[in-house]
């Protein structure tokens, strides 16, 4: 997540989905923070508030605060009254200065942090840029590491609880599809899915749902279904 993307229709969403989770839960929000790259054009996606008709009733007071971040800079510190009462984990993930075969360890302490903030939540999102990758260790060095979560930090966080897990939908062969099902197939049984493809396409992965929550997911996609939200089958 970076700050820039603040209050776009991609939060709309992922906001809209914790708020009808969290009700009678600990929500924790691990933010996976990314600097601000330079300007590109995939941080516009905010037309959508200044259409309310369209867009307003799925959440109205979501859609005003959410005016009000766009209005005000837009920032991820400015999302957090969106969620009261949730534990954040927001320390950057910026590895630029760290030397190149140091950052496998500082990764591992990050995560180890950030374990630790969220401790007490049973209810748990992971915001990564990109989302979710392989364990491959080729990667773990680089940079843009940072935007991506790979699967054993997604197993990890869920462990003894539920998890929502950010992904953003890929060119992988196949098409979006398959790709959901491949990642659907890495994780433990019983997982969800909800697809948002509203400018551009994302899905959120749900770990270790319980039945309550289930039935919070189906009841989400269905009251948001206009606004490009559907439930994988």
């Amino acid at each position: 997540m970076q700050d820039k993307y603040a209050g776009d229709i991609g939060d709309y969403i992922k906001l809209g989905l914790l708020r009808a989770l969290q009700p009678g839960r600990k929500l924790g929000i691990a933010w996976y923070h990314y600097p601000d790259e330079p300007a590109r054009n995939d941080g516009k996606h905010i037309a959508y508030l200044d259409d309310p008709d369209r867009y307003q009733h799925f959440d109205p007071a979501l859609y005003q605060q959410l005016r009000g971040v766009v209005a005000s800079g837009r920032s991820i510190a400015a999302l957090h009254p969106t969620l009261p009462d949730a534990v954040f984990s927001a320390s950057a993930l910026d590895v630029a200065d760290i030397p190149h075969n140091q950052r496998r360890l500082w990764r591992q302490d990050w995560f180890a942090q950030t374990l630790k903030e969220l401790r007490e939540c049973d209810l748990v999102f992971a915001d990564p840029d990109n989302g979710l990758v392989d364990d491959g260790d080729h990667r773990k060095g680089t940079k843009t590491f940072a935007k991506q979560m790979p699967l054993a930090e997604a197993l990890r966080l869920a462990e003894g609880r539920t998890a929502v897990i950010y992904h953003h939908n890929t060119r992988r062969p196949g098409g979006h599809d398959a790709e959901v099902d491949f990642w659907l197939g890495q994780l433990p049984p019983g997982a969800m899915a909800v697809r948002a493809r509203k400018f551009s396409c994302r899905s959120f992965f749900i770990l270790n749902p319980d039945e309550v929550l289930r039935h919070r997911v189906e009841g989400f996609c269905a009251k948001w279904r206009g606004c490009g939200v559907s439930l994988h089958d």
